[in-house]
């Protein structure tokens, strides 16, 4: 990595730039709630970039009517906590359980219509883990998923 001094609200508001025309040709939208008082974190300015390029990326993807994503920030703990809200077509359970693990792809009978490789995951694991961070799931399947990512702040 290569770490320097960042604003991650920055970095949420240039990777949601960066969405943009994906999300325009569904008629979607980001919004954004950034609670967090002080968002400066020492990361790796463009593997965050494509942590949340990835998450909204799947957010629009899987999503079968206009992607409406939520992000919003806060402090905990000695932490910033970074939620990304969809309303996508959600995750099973017994998915959420192996959504991180290299080459998965939820199962979707046989339909093909989704482009990946089932690495964007993972990777966004790992990228959050190498800033001693931490990444969690919650969904409901016909509603949508909270992805909630951990990153340490300065002290």
């Amino acid at each position: 990595l290569k770490k320097e001094i960042v604003d991650v609200h920055q970095i949420i508001q240039d990777a949601i730039r960066n969405t943009s025309h994906a999300l325009t040709e569904k008629q979607g939208m980001v919004s954004t709630s950034f609670s967090a008082p002080d968002p400066t974190i020492e990361a790796d300015r463009l593997h965050l970039t494509n942590v949340f390029h990835n998450l909204f990326d799947n957010a629009i993807k899987y999503c079968n009517g206009a992607p409406q994503i939520l992000v919003s920030t806060r402090k905990s703990n000695g932490s910033i906590h970074i939620d990304v809200k969809d309303n996508g077509i959600g995750i099973s359970g017994e998915n959420q359980k192996r959504v991180f693990q290299k080459f998965f792809r939820v199962p979707t009978g046989n339909l093909h219509d989704v482009k990946g490789f089932g690495l964007g995951l993972s990777y966004v694991k790992t990228i959050m883990e190498a800033h001693r961070g931490n990444i969690r799931v919650a969904s409901t399947l016909g509603e949508g998923s909270v992805f909630t990512l951990i990153l340490p702040v300065i002290k």
